[in-house]
């Protein structure tokens, strides 16, 4: 077995690496950047070397330099997570003509599997069935337009060497074809050093299902199963499962067999992943294979039982599988959810900064297992330059409505200040009742919130069981203040009775001895609270509900079940005078077009004097690796530019201004 090994990637699936190999007696090498100097990866490995700038081109996709890395540090093998250069067939022949281990397949497999269009070739030269599309060589924008129109709109435009989601348009006109060809070759060469693109049909209604696929370097492969990855946002997987609702024993049969065949026909080993997109009648077609861990594998090794990445460290030193395909058994539910720095209800923009704070949840309950992958701490530095993912939260049921319920319950105990992020959105989407019944395609998020998100529905019971804690958090304070000696006045009884305003609407609170009254009704509440706890764990009427409370000018933000809730809480006496106090107005911001989330400015299409439309392009803002088409809301002239393409802006910095 190897005695040292060097991860070649960040955060939390460097994390995750070293997890593995520290069990199995193996020491581990970290590279990082600058922006990644005190990392956690960094501080968890054995050694440490630096790689260079914050730029992943300038440090880690520097092949060259981290084949210097394992010379230094004695490294005999390494393994390179997802994304970076984990599909690079080059630096895979490095590592082999150095005598280094790569922990992945062969580079002929990634080669003929790494490239989308050859490996639509291959399939569809081994029979397999594939989606209806044009894979050969794109010249420019017209050309583009030209073959969208004959395949049949929408259409489907992929970067070559894509993958994560970047590098990838949905076009379902023409017009979208000439504004988003451009920017999608760009993308694909920001993020894999290739423009080359395809083009192909888009299935509408699909279902994205994929199977997981481990061979070893003596013929020996099976598939583990299937994973349901549907729940999208921008073609950027959101929420995994395994195994998927839709997929009967006889299609993950069919499936399973089809992708070993593919995988065999090109000396696979390692683990690896076959894409597929299913049709509501269940039938499925190749998209592509991905040669390399899948993040979203933590959810297959539940179900499994196994280590994936212990089993790839294994093929790479040259062992066999210690099992067959007869072996493979799946069992319970998993469900898995990306946590991500960017703000729903702004719309999902990019969100960077501080982890002010970071706590992530525990298991609660016997019955539910609880997971979560991360690379960050308390006091991270969620910076512009890589993803914007903050960790993964795996939950693990007897069944899939066990593993569903795990995922809420862990998902309000989620403590992240400090950036925007996603725990809401997440926590509706499972709460979300077509999500509960399994009927998911990958345009779920679109079609369920074409309007944006703003919270998840709230029960009238949740309501009043969220004034019932405000007015137990308000009472508690209120007792503490009474209890400072030394008042002029001397003691002060503690207040125990609040109006608390919620959604527009007030709730009459009375607090006493473990019973709260709401509007009347009598609730039994136990909320054990200390002034200045950010999280409560409570049981009401019988029932638990975890609140992340933040103090605001008036009362509270108690977020729970997917919603932020803003809470007003005053003494009765206090409320009836509060009508008269005059309402501040924000001030009238549409003439200026706002940078929407930290970035670089790489385009600007408009100059002083032009006419603008609504809808129309005016600049691009490039963060976190994609690029996001700023539109006009409303029709204008442009009286004043105020920043320049290669600028780097904050949120809210004003890009230009209208008349």
């Amino acid at each position: 077995m190897f005695k040292k090994i060097l991860i070649a990637n960040r955060g939390e699936i460097a994390c995750r690496v070293i997890r593995t190999a520290r069990a199995m007696g193996i020491e581990t090498v970290a590279v990082y950047s600058d922006a990644d100097a005190r990392a956690p990866h960094v501080e968890m490995a054995d050694q440490r070397v630096r790689l260079g700038p914050p730029p992943a081109a300038e440090s880690y996709l520097l092949a060259e330099a981290i084949l210097l890395a394992c010379k230094e540090t004695g490294a005999e093998a390494v393994h390179p997570g997802y994304g970076f250069l984990s599909e690079r067939e080059s630096f895979a022949r490095l590592l082999a003509d150095n005598g280094i281990a790569f922990i992945g397949p062969p580079p002929a497999a990634i080669a003929a599997m790494g490239d989308k269009i050859e490996s639509k070739k291959l399939a569809q030269a081994a029979g397999v069935s594939v989606v209806p599309g044009f894979i050969g060589e794109i010249r420019d924008t017209d050309h583009a337009v030209e073959i969208a129109g004959g395949i049949g709109y929408p259409v489907m435009m992929k970067a070559s060497a894509g993958g994560g989601g970047k590098g990838m348009r949905l076009a379902w006109s023409e017009q979208d074809v000439r504004e988003g060809f451009e920017a999608t070759k760009r993308e694909g060469l920001a993020s894999f050093g290739d423009d080359r693109i395809f083009i192909e049909k888009f299935v509408e209604s699909p279902r994205h299902i994929e199977i997981q696929l481990l061979g070893d370097q003596h013929g020996n492969i099976v598939y583990l199963g299937e994973r349901e990855c549907s729940v999208q946002r921008r073609h950027q997987k959101v929420v995994e499962e395994a195994p998927s609702p839709f997929v009967t024993p006889e299609m993950r049969k069919a499936m399973g067999e089809q992708a070993v065949e593919l995988a065999r026909a090109v000396g696979y080993y390692s683990a690896g992943t076959v894409e597929f997109i299913a049709g509501a009648d269940r039938s499925f077609y190749f998209l592509e294979m991905n040669t390399r861990l899948q993040v979203e594998h933590p959810v297959t090794e539940f179900v499994t039982g196994l280590d994936l990445v212990e089993q790839m460290i294994r093929v790479a030193n040259g062992e066999r599988l210690a099992f067959g395909q007869d072996d493979v058994r799946l069992s319970g539910w998993a469900i898995e959810n990306r946590g991500y720095a960017e703000d729903p209800y702004r719309g999902f923009l990019p969100s960077t900064g501080r982890l002010v704070r970071y706590r992530p949840p525990t298991a609660t309950s016997e019955t539910s297992k609880v997971r979560v992958d991360d690379g960050v701490v308390e006091g991270s530095e969620i910076s512009i330059f890589y993803d914007p993912m903050i960790a993964k939260l795996v939950t693990y049921g007897e069944t899939r409505e066990q593993a569903i319920d795990a995922q809420i319950a862990a998902l309000d105990r989620f403590e992240i200040d400090g950036i925007g992020h996603n725990v809401d959105f997440l926590s509706a989407l499972m709460q979300h009742p077509r999500f509960r019944e399994g009927r998911l395609t990958t345009g779920f998020i679109a079609e369920e919130y074409p309007d944006g998100f703003q919270g998840a529905p709230v029960a009238a019971a949740l309501t009043a069981r969220l004034a019932a804690i405000a007015g137990v958090v308000a009472c508690a304070d209120a007792s503490r203040a009474a209890s400072i000696d030394g008042r002029l006045n001397g003691r002060v009884e503690p207040i125990c009775e609040w109006i608390v305003t919620m959604d527009g609407a007030e709730h009459h609170v009375a607090v006493e001895d473990g019973t709260v009254l709401v509007d009347g009704e009598t609730l039994v509440v136990d909320a054990p609270y200390v002034p200045g706890q950010r999280l409560i764990e409570a049981e009401i009427d019988g029932e638990r509900l975890s609140v992340r409370l933040t103090r605001t000018a008036a009362g509270f933000r108690l977020t729970t079940r997917g919603h932020a809730h803003e809470l007003r809480v005053l003494p009765p006496h206090v409320a009836a005078l509060a009508v008269h106090m005059i309402e501040k107005v924000p001030p009238d911001l549409s003439r200026f077009l706002l940078c929407p989330m930290p970035g670089l400015l790489t385009a600007l299409h408009v100059k002083v004097g032009d006419k603008v439309e609504a809808g129309q392009p005016l600049a691009v803002v490039e963060a976190m690796k994609m690029e996001n088409i700023l539109r006009a809301e409303k029709a204008g002239v442009v009286a004043k530019i105020d920043a320049v393409p290669g600028e780097s802006l904050a949120v809210d910095a004003a890009i230009l201004e209208f008349e």
